[in-house]
């Protein structure tokens, strides 16, 4: 009851019709069947204090500060790596054109990577997003072999670029 009057109070004037009622009414009953926790004027009863200590993941070097401080230097080096392939010529120097092929290629994928992890949680969706992370692996996989064999077989990265510039 308590709980009808309060949504009927914030929904507006346009909801509070006969039909609007029944709807309403038809929802609050399927809630409070699906429910599994009664409800508690309040709030939910959570266990523990305020002052209970929060329980850490154990470090991992694939996460957290590690992670972060990888993908700013990633992310940082792209900028010199570019210009250098620029100012210089994908064929006289290879390494550098790999470097920086592999370079934006990792640094695309940490960035879907993060995409995926905060916006397709696994919690929340528990078949999407085991799904999305490996076909972005294998994605990156076949991107990287691409890139790989077009600096190797072909006129490189920076080459193109160049070329598509000048175009």
């Amino acid at each position: 009851m308590a709980s009808s009057m309060i949504l009927r109070s914030t929904l507006p004037r346009t909801f509070a019709s006969a039909t609007g009622r029944n709807s309403l009414r038809s929802v609050l009953q399927v809630r409070a069947a699906s429910s599994t926790t009664q409800y508690v004027p309040g709030g939910p009863i959570l266990k523990g204090t305020v002052n209970d200590p929060t329980e850490f993941p154990p470090p991992s070097r694939t996460h957290g500060s590690y992670h972060w401080a990888f993908e700013r230097i990633i992310a940082a080096s792209l900028v010199p790596a570019t210009a250098a392939a620029f100012v210089t010529s994908g064929s006289s120097y290879p390494v550098l054109d790999g470097l920086l092929g592999l370079s934006l290629v990792m640094h695309s994928h940490i960035g879907f990577d993060s995409m995926i992890v905060d916006y397709v949680h696994k919690r929340k969706f528990p078949i999407l997003s085991p799904i999305l992370t490996w076909t972005l692996r294998s994605a990156t996989v076949g991107v990287l072999v691409g890139v790989y064999q077009f600096n190797t077989n072909d006129i490189g990265l920076t080459e193109l670029i160049a070329k598509v510039w000048t175009a």
